[in-house]
């Protein structure tokens, strides 16, 4: 019977997962929402699947049955929902479900993927596991993942199950191409023009990936791991990434209040047309705020040793590469 349970095994970080522990000598069993999906998590190294929503506790109960670990990955990431309240029933709901149905199937521990989002630190503040959330939200997604953690913890208290929080930074890295990582995209494309020299945590989608079993197999119950391998400003990044990618593109950093302001009009307007905007208002103010997270804790209590932004950078561009999504280095 397969040991472990990966819900959210489609997507970036929880595929990431699935190939990480299943290269690590764990039987893993996918959970799935349609049959069509079955060939991408096989891909990905699992050997079994299930077919469930997170808003199916019976169906999650079964999916678990003879899983001594559930990694719960599966959640929605958008900025600027016309309605936020799919994203709480999946973030929230869904996670109290997962929690509840381990209970039932008999799981030994979980390990709940929340986020460097749910910390909550100060404007300017580094983020830590012991940092107070400032009770502010910058965004939907935020403070969805920080209701999601606070249920997750709460209902594995109530009914009795080991339950490990795993907080990633901005995951990067080959096989990411939306969000953030369309900076990259666009950089190394040379239509990047412009950009707000903000500060972001960033880790690797391998680390990411290898916390989620180190926390599983090493995690204390009840505590929850920062993942960050590296805090950079944007331009720091972009120079880290012409010298690996053997290109060098001028762009203009502008003060972040002009990207709200910015932002501010162009969500008017395309609010009115009832079309999404490139940018908007949630997401000017994660990328003026930044982040700023210490994830040396995962280094010393889990043993995770991070990458270096070299390393992965390189990495991500030739994957880039490899797909056509990016020119070649020049001769």
């Amino acid at each position: 019977m397969p040991d472990v349970l990966v819900t959210g095994g489609t997507g970036f970080v929880g595929g990431a997962v699935v190939t990480d522990l299943a290269g690590n000598g764990w039987t893993v069993r996918a959970l799935i929402r349609r049959p069509d999906q079955e060939a991408v998590v096989r891909a990905r190294g699992a050997a079994g699947v299930a077919l469930g929503d997170l808003a199916e506790p019976g169906a999650l109960t079964a999916a678990m049955d003879g899983c001594r670990l559930v990694v719960h990955v599966a959640g929605v990431n958008e900025m600027c929902p016309r309605d936020p309240a799919p994203m709480y029933r999946a973030n929230v709901d869904g996670t109290r479900n997962v929690v509840r149905a381990a209970a039932a199937a008999g799981v030994e521990r979980i390990v709940h993927t929340s986020s460097l989002a749910a910390i909550g630190e100060a404007p300017g503040a580094t983020a830590t596991e012991t940092t107070v959330h400032c009770g502010a939200y910058l965004s939907h997604y935020a403070r969805s993942k920080h209701h999601a953690e606070i249920a997750a913890f709460a209902e594995a208290r109530r009914l009795g199950v080991d339950l490990v929080a795993v907080n990633p930074s901005s995951v990067q890295g080959p096989g990411r191409t939306a969000g953030t990582a369309q900076i990259l995209i666009g950089y190394l494309n040379g239509r990047l023009r412009v950009a707000v020299d903000t500060v972001l945590s960033v880790v690797s989608i391998g680390d990411a990936a290898a916390a989620h079993r180190l926390a599983a197999e090493r995690g204390v119950p009840g505590e929850r791991y920062l993942v960050s391998g590296a805090t950079l400003g944007v331009a720091e990044a972009l120079a880290i990434l012409a010298r690996v990618a053997g290109v060098e593109h001028r762009v203009r950093y502008l003060p972040g209040w002009l990207l709200g302001a910015g932002a501010t009009v162009v969500g008017g307007l395309m609010g009115a047309v009832r079309r999404h905007p490139p940018v908007c208002r949630e997401m000017a103010r994660v990328m003026r705020a930044g982040a700023r997270a210490d994830g040396s804790r995962a280094t010393r209590d889990l043993g995770l040793e991070y990458a270096s932004p070299e390393t992965w950078l390189a990495e991500t561009v030739d994957w880039y590469r490899d797909r056509g999504l990016v020119g070649q280095p020049p001769t």
